[in-house]
């Protein structure tokens, strides 16, 4: 006798695996660490690592961003996000500049230039900032727009291949069965191995990355043990890179670098493995239809266009010399503000050109921060939750096996002709298929007098004659309505029991 799966509760601990066999389950092996069976169920590794209730610095600087926590806080008064942190060195160096001009012009020399320089300087540092923003945005919204498209294409290749690849009978119907499970597994790990490679993180050992493809021959994994290890900076290196200094900062391909082996390509050995299965199923003719091997194949060339894409994206960034020159007008444009500001401002010429300096380097910093949208800065795009989502949407379509339209059709709750009429696929079967066709009219009829009885009535018009509009139909048209359901053609509107339950049919079709 087959077990069935309790569903008196959706917490994953309360779900038991049955066992056909009448015994216990044999998993083979011990659970995974995330397994519902073994304490808290955490699917993989979280976007970033919990802070909650903290004071930890990664609240402010780790990102990116996870976009599951809302706060209540107002915008600007929120410090996750923001590119203050950042901007506290800068600030103080424009603080102390200005100071430094304002006390020499108070005490010693006016130290002071014609206002004509601050426009023209501002007006092209307003464009040079323009540029180098609506660059980064673009870049920005492009990354996101191809993991939109690789998160599309895995959905609708593991429909595919869930759906549309038979199981044979027998043990061979077992191993199909485990066979597309594998290749389901295969897409996630192929988006997974997106995300490191964009991320300039080699080989294979990644707890949501290893356990996935250790079985495969790849490059990467006979690599991964002549791969430098990721190395634990000090505080003082760990708090530059938080603070934004561009000394402290390590080179993301370092190594990558210093790999003694070739790396290759892993995303894209994942999709020779995937597209090997495809090529598999359509030998075997378990995917017999040649609609669906097209419909595959072609998902494996779109997710091969995913990868070359956000590499385009990753490795085509602003080129250097806009990026030096920007750099280079905007703060002399900065650095010319106390010499420009001090005649009118006196003192607040400080205070001033803090203000100022945060507004134009701010947005200047947030250009350099979404330039690269698959890094780990908070304004980055989250890769973990999207992969996450990919994984779960794959449970979700695996979960069951492909549903039969002749068992979900004719289950009682099926209503094809509601709200004109709540009677089930069953009961429609016995009744002629003219009485289908009659039913569909009067619903068609009873919609467009409902539309016309919610519209208010147009003053001051001549009644229309000869517009091609249904008229109210009658008693004789609606003869499927049900006896005690009866039709106002004065006003357009149902009475009856149906109105007065509120319901917007005009009948209810009786057996």
């Amino acid at each position: 006798m087959t077990s069935s799966i309790s569903t008196k509760s959706l917490k994953p601990h309360d779900i038991d695996v049955p066992s056909t066999s009448g015994g216990p389950p044999d998993f083979g092996g011990p659970m995974s660490p995330r397994s519902w069976k073994n304490g808290p169920y955490t699917r993989q590794a979280p976007s970033r690592k919990p802070t909650n209730a903290s004071v930890d610095l990664d609240d402010y600087f780790v990102g990116p961003r996870d976009m599951s926590k809302h706060s209540k806080w107002p915008f600007f008064l929120r410090m996750h996000g923001s590119v203050l942190p950042k901007m506290l060195l800068p600030l103080l160096v424009v603080a102390a500049w200005s100071t430094l001009i304002t006390c020499v012009s108070e005490f010693y020399y006016a130290l002071k230039v014609k206002s004509i320089l601050l426009t023209v300087l501002g007006f092209v540092v307003g464009l040079a900032i323009s540029f180098r923003t609506s660059s980064a945005y673009e870049r920005y919204t492009e990354g996101r727009r191809y993991w939109s498209q690789l998160l599309f294409v895995s959905q609708n290749l593991s429909r595919t291949i869930w759906l549309h690849a038979n199981e044979r009978e027998g043990d061979l119907g077992k191993e199909d069965l485990l066979q597309k499970l594998s290749a389901l597994n295969l897409i996630v790990a192929y988006a997974v191995a997106v995300k490191h490679k964009l991320r300039f993180e080699p080989g294979i050992d990644y707890p949501d990355l290893k356990e996935r493809i250790e079985y495969l021959d790849t490059f990467a994994k006979a690599a991964e043990a002549d791969i430098p290890k990721a190395h634990e900076y000090g505080k003082m290196k760990e708090l530059g890179e938080y603070l934004g200094v561009t000394f402290a900062e390590s080179n993301p391909r370092k190594r990558i670098k210093r790999s003694k082996k070739p790396l290759g390509n892993l995303p894209l050995e994942i999709l020779n493995h995937i597209s090997s299965y495809v090529h598999s199923i359509c030998d075997n003719k378990t995917m017999d239809i040649g609609l669906y091997q097209n419909q595959a194949i072609n998902s494996v060339v779109a997710l091969n266009e995913v990868l070359v894409g956000v590499e385009r994206v990753l490795h085509t960034p602003l080129p250097v010399a806009y990026s030096i020159a920007i750099s280079q007008i905007t703060w002399v444009y900065v650095m010319m503000l106390p010499f420009q500001m001090w005649e009118d401002l006196r003192w607040v010429t400080i205070p001033g050109c803090i203000f100022a300096a945060y507004i134009i380097l701010g947005i200047a910093a947030i250009g350099r921060e979404i330039e690269n949208p698959f890094g780990m800065d908070v304004n980055d795009l989250p890769l973990e939750a999207y992969c996450e989502e990919l994984e779960m949407d794959i449970d979700v379509i695996t979960a069951t096996p492909r549903p039969m339209p002749m068992q979900f059709m004719r289950k009682p709750g099926n209503m094809p002709i509601w709200p004109l009429s709540q009677k089930s696929f069953e009961g429609w079967l016995r009744r002629d298929k003219h009485d289908v066709r009659d039913a569909l009219m009067t619903k068609t009829k009873a919609d467009m007098q409902v539309r016309r009885s919610m519209n208010p009535p147009r003053e001051n018009l001549e009644p229309e004659k000869n517009s091609g509009v249904a008229q109210p139909f009658d008693q004789d048209e609606a003869t499927l309505a049900a006896p005690n359901t009866s039709i106002d053609t004065t006003r357009g509107t149902a009475t009856g029991n149906a109105a007065s339950k509120g319901t917007m049919s005009v009948g209810v079709m009786s057996g």
